[in-house]
């Protein structure tokens, strides 16, 4: 999942898969120090500030088990890249590594990372269920969220509940609007897009798999989603420059003022309400669960993942770490200094927190009722099947039944 980036962070090198052991030979085959030391941990660079002062007060409280923190560049793909290296060379080099939501079942499968006996109560279910495989826990969740409708509340009284309605309102504001466009998400080639159609499958009514496993993608909901976004980009209701944004792209447009409705993460709002200069709509947006075809939509569930490499050296301070980062006191920290949200049900329930990000109740409903991608151990051929088909209809390549029926085709063997 996107978040605000720190640019004031020094990315992973290149030599992260040469460091540390590459073979399990090199290891030793009983860890005589219990588990425990020094670890490292691979992290992405969003909310990097945030994220170190957690680190700080761990290492604070456990001076001879000191976390150091490595980040990862900031493309998922890339993350994913990387940290696969890692593990297909069984290298020490990351003893907790964070992890997207949906490349659980991937890395369990592979017995990449191990399994997890800590507590998950006090957690969001929906997020607890991305860090299982086969109903047993590899991850703890750390970040969470879904997507969310960001209007603005000086054109738009109440938010719109279906497609309808938003269009709807887009004819009644936009005659006004100069320069203005009516809605956006993310439309460019890459996770976000996977994200954004699996969102609009979902929000007619319609599901990626069915009970068994099996894609549902040729399904009358299925092709309502895709004529909805193939329709929008023909008409106008999207920009056609959509078809570039990724999260930031959209991002800037509406702060600029150049769209009524946006489909983004929660981390949006800080900077959309930024009084600095940066956002045009500075006190004039609000957020609500995104919209479907008769109702309020389901989003899709994004998040990261805290897991223990099978190759750590130090897994009982590995799993140690983990359970102090997900603490409710340490959350509870973060959520203090960041709008990136976390899975802890009372942090949706804090006061203080509401005030300060009046969203949180909003979003709380969303990641309730978000659906998660496709759980598949070969994630990375699902999501480059789906992102492959959903491009050709959002760029008007292919029509809308082709493209999904080659696409439940495609899925059919990635997903056995």
């Amino acid at each position: 999942m996107r978040a605000r980036h720190i640019a004031a962070v020094v990315a992973l090198g290149a030599g992260l898969v040469a460091c540390g052991s590459s073979t399990p030979a090199s290891r030793p085959a009983a860890q005589s120090d219990g588990g425990r030391g020094p670890i490292t941990f691979i992290s992405g660079k969003f909310e990097a500030e945030s994220v170190q002062k957690i680190v700080d007060a761990w290492n604070a409280a456990h001076p001879n088990e000191k976390a150091s923190v490595v980040l990862l560049p900031e493309s998922a793909d890339e993350q994913r890249r990387k940290l696969i290296q890692n593990a297909q060379t069984k290298s020490d080099a990351g003893d907790v590594i964070l992890i997207d939501a949906v490349w659980t079942s991937e890395f369990a499968a592979n017995r990449w990372v191990d399994e997890l006996p800590l507590d998950v109560s006090g957690f969001l279910p929906t997020t607890v269920e991305t860090a299982k495989y086969r109903d047993k826990l590899y991850a703890m969740p750390l970040f969470t969220g879904t997507g969310l409708l960001y209007y603005r509340t000086d054109l738009v009284k109440e938010p719109p509940k279906t497609w309808d309605e938003m269009k709807k309102l887009c004819d009644q504001v936009l005659p006004k609007q100069k320069g203005m466009a009516c809605y956006s998400g993310q439309f460019d080639k890459y996770e976000g897009l996977t994200v954004n159609f699996s969102e609009a499958v979902n929000s007619a009514g319609g599901e990626f798999l069915d009970a068994s496993g099996q894609p549902q993608l040729t399904s009358d909901a299925a092709k309502k989603a895709g004529q909805f976004l193939a329709d929008g980009f023909k008409s106008g209701m999207i920009p056609k420059e959509a078809v570039t944004y990724k999260e930031e792209e959209g991002r800037v447009a509406f702060q600029e003022g150049k769209l009524l409705f946006y489909r983004n993460w929660a981390y949006g709002y800080e900077a959309a309400q930024k009084t600095d200069g940066s956002s045009k709509v500075a006190g004039k947006v609000n957020v609500a669960p995104i919209p479907g075809l008769t109702g309020i939509g389901a989003g899709t569930l994004g998040g990261n993942n805290l897991a223990v490499s099978a190759f750590s050296k130090h897994k009982q301070t590995a799993k140690d770490f983990i359970a102090f980062m997900t603490s409710a006191e340490q959350l509870k920290a973060f959520a203090e200094t960041s709008s990136m949200p976390v899975p802890r049900t009372a942090i949706y329930e804090d006061p203080e927190l509401i005030k300060k990000y009046p969203y949180l109740p909003a979003l709380k409903e969303g990641i309730l009722a978000a659906k998660p991608r496709p759980k598949a151990v070969k994630y990375g051929d699902v999501t480059a099947a789906i992102q492959e088909s959903a491009y050709a209809i959002v760029s008007g390549a292919k029509p809308v039944d082709q493209a999904l029926t080659e696409l439940q085709t495609a899925l059919g063997p990635l997903l056995k």
